[in-house]
């Protein structure tokens, strides 16, 4: 029976996801698709000083390690012949920026994460270098100067950590996002491991020059960063390197297997939502949220505060595409953060139960600026508020207030989209962790006053990652031609308020939105240092309950 099971699944392929919460190893049927087993293990994020994200690089491997091994594990019980995995993919959270030592194969400091909020006053001072007619940082990279993008946090690592600056003086030095950081310890580390990247990592760097698709020299030197440190730059489909992980035994069996596949997580959940057309785009819920919009071969600069970025270039003789993104930095976070910070629930599920109790916010509005706000706003002195409470308020309408606010967000950067695109969508591909919440899809679709529509198996970041492993030159395992590609089903939830209560509620979002602005600045008294940006106390503030005069027309009507 076994050997009957192994000769039906055919070549299986598997997926390395790397996110900002969690890590998870997944392994995929190429002829079909089909999901066959997985293993998820959360990730620790320090806060060190306020406005500061880090993450232990060494944690982050060791738990690409352990899902993989436990992965392996399950398909043994399933009687599945891990022999069959012919390729592995990653697929990684952007931006997050790792330095480690070459020679010892240690990080140099911990990982400075996308959220993270220290290098403000290094932006500040950066764009003042900037012509006001020439932002030929933006014309050639797609991004604002911003404390998002890498650029800034490897300028941040070079003039604050000494081990850093001497292993760069001793040429000892390795940069990358994380995807850099992973391909070379499993592709044998100290002993040979590749130092590489691809394409949509490198575009979120602010280093890199999205049409000639090479590190800039001109950026380099603007943000006084080395080249020697940065990682090769290669598509995101071909073989990089083997796997070399033989000092796990269950792990080991994946010894010599090609990583051949690699994408920054919206991109690959982007091919894995199978976008592959002009005009197709998807919205990701996980930590953040990012609207993804192909714009094909052409790259196309928004007038509405969104990102140029590469979206994907699936060989190296394939050519590259691009998108248009919408990104917005906290959305899961803020149920983590009620779950970690308020402990208001114990479990990220919980707020689905919490949110149904009310089935609204009673006129409630949370705006979960912790990082600031990113599309289509960017405005870094913006932070965390709830308003319109009253007496009347408990936690479940904090709850509820929460989930809105993930899809005020998003209607947001949809708006910016259409303005940019011309042609509105008529409906919004989901994917993501947060979208086994039927509540939030609901509310989304309401909000939207468009159709969210869902596919049964939402596992479509790492699905992309695999699919572009599978597809590489020398391993050819999984077609991308679109005839052979299998057919998804999909959930789809429709609105179910009318346009106009919709809009009443969006506009008062808007307000609360304004309310959260102009918190902080990097020169506030309060700060000591004044390189620390967010050095206020959290932005969690309670403003006045005005929203409530204008939520009792209609709360009545929220389903």
């Amino acid at each position: 029976m076994a050997s009957t099971k192994k000769a039906v699944l055919g070549p299986l392929v598997g997926a390395v996801d790397q996110g900002t919460s969690s890590t998870r190893f997944l392994v995929f049927n190429s002829k079909t698709a089909e999901l066959l087993s997985h293993h998820q293990v959360e990730i620790k994020q320090e806060f060190p000083r306020e406005g500061w994200v880090e993450q232990d690089p060494r944690e982050i491997l060791q738990s690409v390690y352990e899902c993989i091994e436990k992965t392996c594990e399950k398909l043994g019980q399933l009687n599945i012949d891990i022999s069959n995995i012919k390729a592995i993919g990653v697929s990684n959270q952007r931006e997050t920026t790792v330095v480690w030592d070459k020679l010892t194969g240690e990080p140099l400091y911990n990982a400075v994460v996308w959220l993270d909020l220290r290098t403000q006053s290094t932006v500040e001072n950066l764009s003042k270098r900037i012509p006001g007619n020439n932002n030929f940082v933006k014309s050639k990279t797609g991004l604002p100067l911003s404390t998002y993008f890498s650029a800034v946090k490897l300028r941040w690592l070079l003039d604050n950590v000494r081990k850093v600056q001497k292993a760069v003086e001793e040429n000892r030095a390795l940069f990358g996002t994380i995807d850099s950081w992973l391909i070379w310890s499993l592709t044998g580390g100290v002993s040979g491991g590749v130092h590489c990247t691809d394409v949509t990592n490198a575009s979120r760097t602010m280093l890199f020059n999205i049409h000639s698709l090479e590190w800039d020299k001109e950026l380099c030197e603007f943000f006084g960063i080395p080249m020697e440190i940065l990682p090769n730059v290669r598509s995101s489909s071909e073989i990089y390197g083997l796997m070399k992980i033989s000092h796990s035994l269950k792990a080991g069996a994946l010894e010599g297997v090609p990583i051949s596949g690699c994408l920054g997580d919206q991109s690959a959940a982007l091919v894995g939502q199978m976008c592959f057309q002009d005009g197709q785009a998807k919205n990701t819920y996980g930590t953040g949220c990012f609207l993804l919009c192909n714009t094909g071969r052409k790259c196309v600069f928004s007038e509405h505060g969104l990102l140029t970025t590469v979206a994907y270039k699936l060989g190296r003789d394939k050519p590259v595409y691009y998108a248009l993104e919408g990104s917005v930095a906290i959305a899961g976070a803020v149920i983590r953060w009620l779950r970690d910070n308020l402990g208001i629930i114990k479990t990220s599920e919980e707020i689905e139960k919490l949110a149904k109790e009310v089935g609204t916010s009673y006129g409630c509005y949370f705006v979960p600026a912790f990082s600031g706000l990113y599309a289509p706003y960017w405005e870094p002195s913006a932070r965390g508020i709830i308003c319109g409470l009253t007496q009347f308020t408990n936690k479940c309408h904090i709850a509820f207030a929460a989930l809105e606010a993930v899809c005020f967000q998003t209607r947001e950067i949809l708006d910016a989209m259409n303005r940019d695109c011309g042609i509105p969508l008529s409906h919004l591909q989901v994917d993501g962790g947060m979208t086994s919440n039927k509540i939030l899809m609901q509310l989304q679709a309401d909000i939207l006053y468009i159709p969210v529509v869902k596919p049964s198996m939402p596992e479509t970041t790492a699905l992309g990652a695999a699919m572009a492993a599978g597809a590489a030159e020398g391993v050819g395992v999984w077609s991308l031609e679109p005839e052979d590609l299998s057919a998804v089903t999909m959930e789809r939830f429709e609105p179910q308020i009318n346009a106009e209560e919709s809009e009443i509620r969006y506009s008062t979002w808007k307000k609360a939105v304004m309310k959260s602005v102009g918190w902080v600045t990097t020169q506030s008294p309060e700060s000591g240092d004044p390189s620390i940006f967010c050095s206020l106390p959290l932005g969690f503030f309670i403003v006045s309950s005005m929203v409530m005069l204008i939520g009792a027309r209609y709360i009545s009507g929220i389903p």
